[in-house]
């Protein structure tokens, strides 16, 4: 059965980017930190072909599970305008994209396997298409907060998990700003940790 998911870099604080963030400062005044455990990764660096080994062991196998897991992808508009800007030509992905936009536009196929498709007609329409195209894998609710919010709060979220980096922000992008505890129960699933970072996997309980 095809499940939802989220995985987003966090920081104590719980901002998942910092201030001041667009296309020129994908992620906000140091939110590059929150992610300085993936981009050591082989699976990481192998998909944005970034020059270097990369490493491997544990957080490595972390992010190959969460690419092989993925059929497809959802995203808020403001996220695909920063990877749009930053992305390299074959898009980290290799899934279809459900881009949430209110304007139209068609398909762009990057190499590699990404084609953003753009939804203007909300997040039921994007999961629905999502659903469709997966292939029978998970559907990954990419972000930002703003959409992961809105498929939490539809409760189409099954389960996701924080990746939680040992700094603070200060300010920023809060994951789960102005979210009501009633709105929202859960069970710890699964939790590791490495020297930049910590996993921990949640089920949301219906």
């Amino acid at each position: 059965m095809t499940r939802v998911f989220f995985d987003v870099g966090i920081s104590l604080d719980g901002y998942i980017a910092g201030p001041n963030r667009g296309p020129k400062n994908p992620l906000g005044d140091g939110g590059a930190g929150l992610h300085e455990w993936m981009a050591r990764t082989k699976t990481f660096r192998d998909r944005l072909h970034i020059p270097g080994a990369g490493e491997t062991g544990g957080d490595d196998e972390i992010v190959k599970a969460l690419f092989a897991r993925a059929g497809a992808n959802v995203m808020g508009r403001g996220m695909f305008d920063e990877g749009e800007a930053n992305w390299p030509e074959e898009a980290p992905f290799g899934t279809p994209v459900f881009v949430l936009t209110h304007d139209v536009r068609e398909p762009w196929k990057r190499p590699g396997g990404t084609t953003f498709h753009f939804v203007t007609d909300g997040i039921e329409s994007a999961l629905t298409q999502a659903k469709a195209a997966a292939g029978g894998k998970d559907v990954r609710i990419a972000g930002g907060a703003e959409t992961i919010r809105q498929y939490l709060d539809a409760g189409h979220v099954d389960e996701f998990t924080l990746h939680v980096a040992p700094l603070i922000l200060g300010e920023g992008v809060r994951l789960f700003h102005r979210m009501k505890r009633e709105r929202l129960k859960l069970e710890q699933i699964a939790s590791r940790a490495s020297a930049l970072v910590t996993h921990i996997g949640y089920r949301v309980v219906r």
